[in-house]
């Protein structure tokens, strides 16, 4: 396993050094996939290296909980949501990342389409759009994703990142989603289950509520669960 210490995480979350802050005003040329799936994926394991005292409990059902903590990405919140699948991490990330699954179990996604592939393994950029949420005051989305998906541990990390790519259509407003991905690891104690951690930071963009914004992402990632749980049946 890799680990960072906290100078070299707040580096990677700040954009010092060759990091996503060196990135951002690349991304409509799309830069080197070799520099950005490196840099991808150790944010993320960066992320998933914060000690449980900085998070905050947003939301917490039967089998699921939703955390929060300020992001330093943006002026919004970086969300941690886990539970456990009963499948394993190979299946349950086929079904989580860009492919033939997603769009046909995940509630909230209403297309999705490969826009681009590159030579190296397992990466791409895909278009996708999403629903209206809260009785509409969340208007649809679309966003422009590079998705990435790597070995971690004894299983599956899959993340990614939005770019500026394409044009934006005019029926939707164009979020942004900064670093984000789920890491799938079986448990020790019964392989046929698998522990599944995401981290999401998304900017809806546009003008609305912080509070619908809130309650929006921790309701989205509970109900991401069950429509998952649900297609792997």
């Amino acid at each position: 396993m890799k680990s960072y210490s906290v100078d070299l995480r707040a580096e990677l979350i700040e954009g010092k050094g060759n990091t996503f802050g060196d990135l951002k005003g690349q991304m409509g040329s799309l830069p080197d996939t070799s520099v950005l799936t490196t840099q991808l994926e150790n944010t993320l394991i960066s992320y998933h290296s914060i000690e449980d005292d900085e998070w905050r409990l947003a939301k917490h059902s039967k089998d699921v909980k939703v955390w929060r903590k300020p992001s330093e990405e943006f002026n919004g919140f970086l969300y941690k949501a886990q539970g456990i699948v009963k499948d394993t991490p190979k299946r349950i990330v086929d079904y989580i990342r860009p492919g033939p699954f997603r769009l046909d179990w995940d509630s909230l996604m209403t297309s999705m389409d490969i826009v681009k592939t590159f030579d190296k393994k397992e990466c791409c950029v895909m278009r996708y759009t999403t629903a209206g949420q809260l009785w509409n005051i969340i208007a649809p989305r679309e966003f422009i994703d590079f998705s990435y998906t790597t070995d971690y541990q004894d299983g599956l990390l899959s993340c990614g990142i939005s770019v500026e790519h394409g044009e934006q259509h005019q029926s939707f407003v164009r979020g942004f989603n900064h670093p984000c991905g789920w890491f799938c690891v079986p448990e020790e104690a019964s392989p046929a289950q698998s522990l599944l951690t995401g981290y999401i930071q998304t900017d809806l963009r546009g003008m609305l509520p912080k509070s619908a914004v809130d309650t929006a992402m921790a309701s989205t990632l509970v109900n991401f669960f069950v429509d998952l749980r649900r297609a792997l049946k």
